[in-house]
């Protein structure tokens, strides 16, 4: 069992972000006791460009995908014989219920020192492991999953991830054009002369998917 969430920087909670509590109302929903781990998890997706003959297609980045984070944590009233889905679990599972004001579940934050993971609750198991004779619980194991939420608006004023002013290459897709291809690699549809020169092609109109173009640095 890993150490009680006492008070101070140490003490592992979740907070709610979004919608913000009424006056006098706390955000703050509680940990009995710290964690033992946690994980967080990315991936990205990536598309296969079908070319006959290749063993191997090549692949074609297409975007990235949120950042999860899962944690075991346990609550625990057995010091007070409270019901622990009064004290603990409820709480925990408001936060999968949409809000009346955000039509959404909750916003929250995983705070724990240094640690901050702000997102949306997507999983809560819960086992309940410790009773009191008459059935009530005492002790429960949460499994506890949260996807990364980020605003539209923040990530708009994050350095874009296709730079102009750095070498790198692209694979056609089928329906791609050279105007296009400029428009998403230099954010300029005009410079599709600079590809087709780097290229050597002659004819616009002559591209062929699978093809890896050499994307040049824009001096």
């Amino acid at each position: 069992m890993s150490a009680p969430a006492g008070p101070g920087p140490a003490r592992a909670h979740l907070e709610i972000v979004r919608p913000r509590a009424a006056d006098g109302v706390t955000n703050e929903i509680p940990l009995r006791f710290n964690p033992t781990d946690f994980k967080i998890s990315k991936a990205n997706t990536f598309a296969e460009i079908g070319i006959p003959g290749l063993e191997t297609p090549p692949i074609q980045y297409v975007r990235g995908g949120s950042e999860t984070l899962t944690l075991e944590a346990l609550v625990d009233t057995s010091d007070s014989l409270d019901d622990v889905r009064v004290r603990f679990v409820d709480r925990l599972r408001a936060l999968m219920t949409p809000d009346s004001r955000e039509h959404a579940p909750p916003i929250v934050r995983f705070v724990w020192g240094p640690t901050v993971f702000r997102g949306v609750l997507e999983k809560l198991d819960v086992t309940y492991q410790l009773f009191k004779p008459d059935g009530v619980p005492l002790r429960a194991k949460l499994d506890l999953g949260l996807k990364e939420y980020r605003e539209v608006k923040r990530q708009v004023k994050d350095p874009p991830l296709s730079s102009p002013t750095v070498e790198k290459s692209y694979l056609v897709r089928r329906n791609d054009t050279l105007s296009g291809i400029a428009a998403a690699v230099y954010r300029d549809p005009g410079a599709w002369r600079v590809l087709a020169r780097a290229n050597g092609i002659e004819d616009p109109r002559d591209l062929r998917p699978g093809r890896l173009l050499t994307v040049p640095r824009l001096r």
